[in-house]
């Protein structure tokens, strides 16, 4: 890449890659007001006891059914 790449390079104006933009993503949605905005706590997930693999009760000593 020398000088005469950047001289074929194409230059675009604001308006121009404002237009590619919009063709590319489409229009953007509204802007949320800080009004219209929640505030989120994160916290850790429950520790859940994992179900055994394995329950005798539920299967019989011998495994079958």
């Amino acid at each position: 890449m020398g000088q005469d790449d950047d001289a074929l390079a194409e230059r675009f104006t604001d308006e121009e890659y404002a237009f590619l933009r919009f063709v590319r993503f489409g229009q953007l949605p509204e802007r949320i007001l800080p009004s219209q905005m929640v505030e989120e706590i994160k916290t850790d997930l429950p520790q859940d006891v994992p179900e055994r693999a394995f329950d005798a009760r539920k299967w019989g000593e011998a495994g079958g059914l």
